[in-house]
């Protein structure tokens, strides 16, 4: 079943949109709290342990009801149901997308290409979980009997961004197991990671769909070699596993078939840490937690699925980045956690987010004439804030930003987390309210500054305000909630495909660079000219007499 595809600037909505734009741009934030003395209970939408506040963004309830038709118009309810039915939506791949399907509960029934495929993705847990107790409680040891101190995962982009993300937000949590990560093709990013590693205590967690990626191979093959300095061969098969589809090429590797978990083609990778992708998550902080992430996602995913797209958070955040990026011309957002635990996540989404929706041609093969995609970045605050504060506060850019807070520490510091708070709901109003002229000249004179100084210094300090941002106040990072939050940014992806009217699960576009540099490789071991631009020749040619 195809998507609908609908051009969204040739809608109704679309162009009452830009009218409405027109009147609304210039419009001031605090003007808008002023007119609308309940706007921030309008604009909020409390759900479970999450407090989601829209009030502090450029819109007003015009704008909300037009972005909702917008949404209509493009069928945004009919693509959600071929979504979580198990159709092949991603069309270009021909391929269901249903990740949603491996947070669903054993009773739940999934159909792709007709056949239900919860059993099967129940029988994988329950090996997850079977192998992560064994190597947690230490049944399941090295090839000397001892037992496993350290866990490395080899892979790359889905396979190691995902992973590595969870592990970290989720350090609190983590039992006695050393996590490591090797992506990078980078010889000297593995040898770091592996030189303090006691081959007989380490583990390692090969994850490569087809078993044949590049980087992910070269690292394995290398770390095997680490390995076998010290182990007899047949020791591979009790310290390497594997989470690919590619039996044959695992098994040659060495790796018990025991010992290999299982992918699906309706799995996209930067989708898949939900999956058997997730096993050092598992193995990190045990199987219980891995499952209470599922089951956080499972939440959002109903809250999306059933709830209307005007208390619909995922929806609505989606309609603020078209809002933002098609009226506004607003090409990046920031994601600010404050916490340390989530200084991985706005990475984490700069792939799901930049690899999904970086497309420009629609899904009727045409080239677009309208922005899509978003820049994404961000650190965790208060570090932010001495960082790149200062361009979102009195830069030329205009930069929507997500505040994502909670309101319970989890070692229990209130000094320490009272500071924080403070620091959080401080930055989102003095972005929205600023400061003006008149409030830096009077702070200026009670301070007993010189009419002549404050003619000086007036102008470098003012604030405009108008910034906008979304604030995600949750009760506690806990890896229900942590699941519940990734599982709304996917949503929000998805939104934001379907709207554009692009194909957001394919990824042709890292595709070319690979082909180019698998050519260049082979140049590196012959004498004959490369045919390149004189550019690349140069680079190559320098590069091989340095070698």
């Amino acid at each position: 079943m195809a998507l609908p595809s609908i051009n969204p600037t040739q809608t109704k909505a679309w162009t009452a949109l830009q009218q409405h734009f027109n009147h609304i741009q210039q419009q001031h934030l605090k003007d808008l709290f002023k007119e609308n003395p309940n706007r921030a209970e309008d604009f909020t939408i409390k759900w479970e342990d999450f407090y989601v506040d829209f009030s502090k963004n450029r819109i007003d309830a015009t704008t909300k009801q037009l972005l909702l038709q917008l949404a209509e118009e493009v069928k945004l309810k009919e693509a959600m149901q071929h979504y979580f039915e198990g159709e092949r939506i991603n069309q270009t791949e021909n391929r269901a997308v249903s990740h949603t399907a491996l947070r669903m509960p054993e009773t739940a029934k999934v159909l792709v290409d007709g056949k239900n495929v919860i059993p099967e993705v129940y029988q994988v847990k329950e090996k997850i979980k079977t192998f992560c107790d064994e190597v947690i409680s230490g049944k399941r040891t090295g090839y000397t009997g001892k037992t496993f101190t350290n866990v490395v995962n080899i892979g790359i982009g889905g396979s190691d961004l995902g992973p590595a993300m969870v592990v970290e937000s989720l350090t609190f949590y983590k039992n006695h197991l050393n996590t490591h990560f090797v992506s990078n093709v980078d010889g000297d990013h593995f040898k770091e990671v592996i030189k303090n590693l006691n081959p007989e205590t380490t583990l390692f967690v090969i994850v490569s769909k087809t078993f044949t990626t590049q980087e992910t191979l070269s690292n394995a093959n290398s770390i095997r070699d680490w390995f076998l300095q010290s182990a007899p061969k047949d020791a591979v098969a009790k310290h390497f596993i594997a989470v690919s589809t590619n039996i044959e090429n695992v098994q040659d590797f060495g790796i018990h078939p025991d010992n290999i978990f299982p992918m699906w083609d309706w799995v996209g990778g930067r989708f898949s840490l939900w999956s058997a992708v997730g096993l050092t998550i598992a193995l990190a902080v045990g199987f219980e937690h891995f499952d209470d992430l599922l089951k956080g996602a499972h939440k959002m995913d109903k809250h999306f699925k059933h709830t209307s797209f005007d208390e619909n958070i995922p929806v609505l955040a989606a309609l603020l980045t078209i809002w933002y990026n098609n009226f506004f011309n607003v090409q990046t957002e920031a994601v600010i956690p404050y916490t340390q635990y989530l200084n991985q996540f706005a990475t984490y989404l700069q792939q799901g987010i930049m690899e999904s929706n970086g497309k420009g041609v629609d899904r009727n093969g045409n080239k677009v004439n309208y922005q899509t995609g978003t820049i994404i970045w961000g650190e965790p605050g208060t570090n932010a804030q001495h960082a790149f504060f200062q361009l979102i506060h009195q830069g030329t850019k205009l930069i929507p930003a997500d505040f994502i807070g909670f309101a319970k520490p989890l070692h229990g510091n209130k000094d320490h987390q009272d500071k924080l708070m403070s620091n959080f709901f401080a930055q989102t109003e003095a972005l929205m309210n600023g400061k003006t002229e008149a409030e830096i000249r009077k702070e200026l004179e009670q301070k007993g500054v010189s009419k002549n100084e404050i003619e000086k210094l007036a102008p470098f300090k003012v604030f405009e305000g108008n910034k906008p941002t979304t604030t995600f106040f949750i009760n506690q990072l806990t890896p229900e909630s942590l699941g519940k939050l990734i599982a709304h940014y996917e949503h929000k992806i998805f939104v934001q495909g379907i709207i554009w009217n692009i194909f957001s699960y394919d990824q042709f576009g890292v595709e070319l660079g690979k082909e180019l540099a698998n050519n260049i490789l082979k140049e590196f071991y012959n004498d004959g000219a490369a045919n390149h631009d004189s550019s690349t020749n140069q680079l190559i040619s320098i590069y091989k007499s340095k070698r």
